[in-house]
């Protein structure tokens, strides 16, 4: 073999390896997670790896159905979903690639991840928690009428409650939730009930139902707790009267605990390099990306043993732990189905 034919070939060899290497310090990312402080998250990520983050923002249903289409050709590796029924449905689905990992086992609680699969993968885990709760207007509520998701239902705050559509992922996880605490048949009553308190037919998001409840519109509400949170951090005029007129419950405290849905990832199917993907949802258990979730968005950390360090997410529970439920969050996605079933039967858009 002639000098300049081995140094060709040496060259080329050179190239595949640095194309390999190249290759391996990126992670694709497919977003609905869509606040500005996340950012933070993957500056840390790259700056602690090494690793790039290229990513695709898109919402939830946007994301699965790219996945859909891409096929064994998608370049995504990771997948951020904000909704339990939707994670649910992304593992149904085939759309993720069960791992096992000792350092997401440990971090994320068993009820806020995937039941694993035969060989002990896991599709996904949750990332950040966020509380359903109860709004109501202080100075017209009592809040032994609001304690429980079940007084929704109750006759007598008939006339009184402002919710988002029944078929928002947030309101589905939530009822399914409920239908795996009381059953089908008493969910679908209590739904029924819930549709004959309303003040308003359902519209808006989760801040416009609060903002409701401040203006009089009506008297109950139901939103996230980070919505609330976002109101109790600004610096808004407008903002601050609304949080002066409004109290915050953290439902079924002396029953099943408050909902908790979540926000969660997962490596992509057909990722093309799955030790990084790995390596970026362990990063998002660390303490470190735990509290820029907790910050950045007042959401809860999942990860045990993260100390919380957000002044409205400390203010909205007096500074004391809340009872949350245990169940597995896999059950709530499973009931995703029967709960529109039940919502178009009771009337409930």
């Amino acid at each position: 073999m002639s000098k300049s034919i081995k140094s060709l070939l040496a060259i080329c060899v050179l190239a595949a390896v640095g194309s390999v290497s190249a290759q391996e310090q990126v992670v694709n990312l497919y977003s609905a997670r869509h606040y500005p402080t996340d950012e933070a998250l993957y500056s840390g990520f790259t700056k602690a790896t090494g690793i790039k983050i290229q990513r695709v923002d898109s919402d939830d249903a946007g994301i699965m159905a790219r996945l859909k289409a891409e096929g064994t050709a998608s370049p995504a590796d990771v997948i951020l979903l904000v909704d339990a029924a939707r994670l649910y449905r992304g593992e149904a689905d085939g759309l993720f690639l069960p791992i096992r990992s000792k350092v997401l086992e440990d971090a994320i609680p068993a009820n806020l991840r995937a039941t694993p699969a035969a060989d002990g993968g896991i599709a996904w885990f949750g990332l950040s928690t966020r509380a359903r709760v109860i709004i109501y207007n202080k100075a017209k509520v009592n809040p032994a009428d609001v304690d429980s998701y079940e007084k929704l239902g109750d006759p007598k705050n008939k006339g009184k409650l402002c919710i988002r559509s029944g078929s928002h992922p947030y309101n589905l996880s939530l009822f399914g939730a409920i239908t795996e605490h009381m059953g089908e048949q008493q969910t679908e009553a209590w739904l029924k009930g819930v549709v004959a308190n309303l003040a308003r037919p359902p519209k808006g998001g989760d801040t416009d139902q609060i903002k409701a409840v401040a203006a009089g519109e009506c008297d109950i509400a139901v939103s996230n707790s980070y919505y609330m949170a976002r109101l109790m951090r600004s610096d808004k005029p407008e903002d601050k009267a609304v949080v002066d007129k409004v109290a915050v419950m953290f439902p079924n405290q002396q029953s099943w605990g408050t909902h908790l849905n979540i926000a969660g990832g997962a490596v992509a199917r057909h990722s093309k390099h799955q030790a990084n993907a790995v390596k970026f949802l362990e990063y998002l258990a660390s303490p470190e990306a735990q509290n820029y979730f907790a910050n950045g968005n007042n959401e809860w950390p999942a990860a045990k043993g993260v100390v919380l360090d957000n002044p409205a997410l400390k203010a909205m529970t007096g500074g004391k732990p809340f009872k949350s439920e245990t169940i597995p969050i896999g059950a709530v996605g499973a009931n995703t189905t029967k709960v529109q079933q039940m919502l178009d039967r009771a009337g409930f858009r």
